[in-house]
């Protein structure tokens, strides 16, 4: 069983992250800030997939007016993610976000980074120190690898936000290498208080990417580091949300949604399950409730892993064996296995 790292809980919107609150997964708009209705559109979408919270690029004056009117046409906690520009972070509080991220590789001035905590603590919104190993502060030491250069341009953040008496605290150190990455968050993981956001950054697209951050974010939350987590894809943020609840359901610590055991087929398999796993995969996307589906592709294994199931098929010969909370219920034809399966899904 994981135990948990112990920290201490900050509040963003109506969602708590850290403490002994469930693993919150988020994910980031991927459309132009500026465009309100496809931003908001967007962040709509995430939401039907059970995104719990949304970050929002600030890149200019533009962007952060247009935060606003987002916040009004949304019901998601909203980060307002800052780089180069501390003014963004300022205006992005004035227009009502329930979150900042900084990055301490591009905002380097301290008092102007005093001056946004001073903000946010006025308004009680928690800021993340985003370490990103493509974008480190200038006085990273050459003479350190990279894991102990992120953790140190974290800590020295933490100082500063802390010199304001800021403790609204969120901490995350990125980097495309994995072991790099398990190393700088379990040795800052050590050393502070505050929640920390985990995954793998610039993962790649969603056949390569959900792999590293799979491998990444899962060992982290193995060792009990981890309290809210993004999956980055090059795809659509919908996917992000997806592959992250999957990771969290792997690990037994999140359930959301069906979890849908599958053969990989065989030589024995007399049935396409391929196409046939496909199809129920995609609708049972749009379920919440979870639910164990199997799709087995043969007598092997499949009446076995189909019965420990809430609801499964065991193909064989041009039809399959319907089992419901572990009992046969009926043989279905191969071409009604889809509608017959998703039917009891619905029941359900």
């Amino acid at each position: 069983m994981i135990s948990r790292r112990n920290s201490k809980p900050v509040h963003i919107g109506g969602v708590t992250v850290g403490g002994d609150a469930p693993i919150v997964v988020q994910s980031m708009t991927k459309t132009d800030t500026r465009d309100v209705r496809a931003t908001v559109r967007q962040i709509k979408e995430l939401e039907e997939c059970g995104c719990e919270l949304v970050r929002l690029a600030v890149p200019d004056d533009e962007a952060a007016q247009a935060l606003a009117r987002i916040k009004q046409g949304v019901s998601l906690p909203i980060i307002a993610d800052i780089h180069f520009d501390h003014r963004l972070a300022l205006q992005s509080l004035e227009a009502g976000v329930d979150g900042l991220r900084l990055n301490p590789g591009n905002i380097a001035d301290p008092e102007k980074i005093k001056q946004v905590a001073m903000a946010a603590k006025e308004r009680h919104v928690p800021i993340r120190i985003g370490v990103n190993a493509g974008s480190m502060p200038k006085t990273a030491d050459p003479n350190l690898g990279l894991a102990d250069n992120m953790v140190n341009a974290a800590l020295k953040e933490i100082g500063l936000l802390e010199s304001v008496d800021f403790d609204l605290i969120k901490v995350s150190l990125k980097a495309f290498d994995v072991p790099a990455t398990i190393e700088a968050y379990r040795s800052l993981a050590e050393k502070i208080p505050y929640p920390l956001h985990i995954g793998i950054t610039e993962a790649g697209p969603p056949r390569t990417g959900i792999i590293r951050s799979a491998v990444g974010i899962g060992a982290l939350l193995w060792l009990g580091i981890g309290d809210t987590i993004r999956v980055s894809l090059t795809a659509h943020p919908g996917e992000e949300v997806i592959a992250g609840y999957e990771i969290l359901k792997s690990l037994n610590l999140r359930q959301h949604g069906p979890v849908l055991v599958s053969c990989p087929t065989c030589g024995r398999t007399e049935v396409d399950v391929v196409r046939l796993v496909g199809e129920v995969e995609e609708q049972l996307v749009k379920i919440d409730k979870p639910l164990k589906v199997a799709v087995m592709g043969c007598v092997v294994n499949g009446p076995g892993e189909a019965r420990d199931a809430d609801v499964g098929i065991a193909c064989g010969k041009g039809k399959g064996v319907l089992f419901k909370k572990g009992e046969k219920v009926g043989v279905v034809d191969e071409k009604d296995l889809l509608s017959v399966l998703m039917r009891e899904v619905e029941k359900l």
